[in-house]
């Protein structure tokens, strides 16, 4: 079964947000390399948001079929 390109990235995004919370969740400090991680999920967070947002108004752009 082939899963459309929005539900992955959905997937995608709720997989990053998921490790986001887990390293909140730490009990010790943040290291340096936990702190850049964070950082890098983040950035991918953002643009995989932004791909979902172009393919949302890709969507709207095109011309809507009459049922008749």
């Amino acid at each position: 079964m082939m899963t459309d390109p929005a539900s992955a990235i959905k997937r995608e995004v709720h997989q990053l947000v998921d490790r986001q919370i887990e390293t909140l969740r730490q009990p010790s400090g943040l290291t340096a390399s936990d702190l850049s991680d964070y950082r890098e999920r983040s950035e991918q967070i953002t643009t995989l948001y932004r791909e979902l947002d172009q393919m949302r108004r890709a969507n709207f752009k095109r011309p809507l079929r009459r049922a008749s």
